[in-house]
């Protein structure tokens, strides 16, 4: 049978296509395209990403979307080791004269249990034995990473020439983490920021998303983020720009007073798409072409996609409109757009564009 990765190549190269030729006409860089047909999908953001990004390549070769999926989700399954409950699940029924005796069994095993307890009168302190857990060590190697870490396992963050490493030092209620020495705790569904190379600005934030604490086997859903933390809502120096951006801010309205607008958006191609407006709950969606997105604002909107040129972002407000530029083709981009004070206290919306 044709693996994923064989078929994309062979059906590309039956048609005579390169790769610039097919990241020019579907957006997608070439980096991506070779992770495909290479099935090295550690190359990925993240599976959103990777689905998005297949199902593009899968129509602009005419292949079936639904082949590409089965093909993907067998890769998976074969990456997973078969669980316990299907190895021991019986293709047979029980007759019932033995389902029977089994139910019997099992009373008079829990008869027998509560009996000798009972007897003992010694209470013993319960012995929890933890899943053998091997630590793993994990690269920022994207602008976030999102997954289950244990006890143990460390993440390796480069920020410049430097490489810094947070080890999930604890499993206890808080979670604490091991920043150079440095332990810093989170609370469930918390978050933090953390100055790395201390010039007094935080490089990272850290968010605690799912944890039980009475079963730390299940490990915690963490996710981190370089250059995530919040502009200051304090007045600037005109031209200035918040840390963690790439560039100085453009200015789009000018105004006395600050206002609320609104982002149209219209998805030209394929793309993973996430906003965030007001410092509120994030939302992420996969878009598809020819899909339009209405998003009310009063004051911050972060947006992050996954192809600059993908999405048309029209800016309306005070009855004027204003068409935005994220970027270049096949490029991740991560844009703010907040109201500033200027020390004349006069007000600015502008863009940022964030690493």
């Amino acid at each position: 049978m044709e693996s994923l990765g064989d078929k994309l190549r062979s059906t590309r190269e039956a048609k005579g296509y390169t790769y610039e030729q097919v990241g020019r006409e579907t957006n997608i860089a070439r980096r991506y395209l070779e992770a495909l047909e290479n099935e090295n999908f550690s190359k990925f953001p993240g599976e959103p990403y990777l689905l998005g990004f297949l199902r593009n390549y899968g129509e602009y070769l005419g292949l079936d979307e639904g082949d590409l999926l089965s093909l993907y989700r067998s890769i998976k399954i074969q990456e997973q080791p078969t669980p316990v409950e299907q190895l021991l699940k019986s293709p047979r029924s029980f007759p019932k004269p033995l389902l029977v005796l089994i139910v019997i069994l099992t009373i008079l095993l829990i008869a027998a249990g509560i009996g000798y307890f009972i007897y003992a009168r010694t209470p013993e302190k319960p012995v929890q034995i933890d899943l053998l857990h091997l630590p793993m060590e994990y690269i920022l190697e994207t602008s976030f990473l999102e997954r289950r870490f244990y006890k143990g396992d460390t993440i390796i963050i480069p920020l410049g020439n430097e490489q810094y490493k947070i080890e999930l030092f604890s499993m206890d209620d808080p979670l604490t983490l091991d920043i150079h020495g440095k332990e810093v705790q989170l609370d469930l569904a918390g978050d933090t920021d953390v100055d790395l190379n201390g010039d007094g600005i935080a490089d990272l934030r850290i968010i605690l998303s799912d944890y039980d604490k009475k079963n730390p086997n299940a490990g915690a859903l963490i996710r981190f983020e370089i250059n995530s933390h919040s502009v200051p809502d304090f007045a600037i120096n005109p031209g200035s720009s918040p840390a963690g951006s790439t560039q100085s801010g453009t200015v789009i309205f000018t105004s006395t007073n600050t206002y609320p607008f609104t982002m149209e958006i219209l998805f030209q191609s394929y793309c993973m798409f996430r906003w965030e407006v007001d410092r509120r709950e994030r939302t992420e969606r996969y878009f598809s072409r020819g899909e339009r997105l209405s998003i009310p604002v009063t004051n911050t909107i972060r947006l992050w996609s996954s192809n600059a040129t993908a999405v048309k972002v029209d800016l309306n407000g005070a009855g004027r409109t204003v068409t935005l530029n994220l970027g270049t083709v096949g490029e991740v981009v991560v844009i703010d757009l907040r109201w500033l004070r200027d020390n004349d206290g006069r007000y600015r919306l502008t863009q940022y564009r964030l690493e």
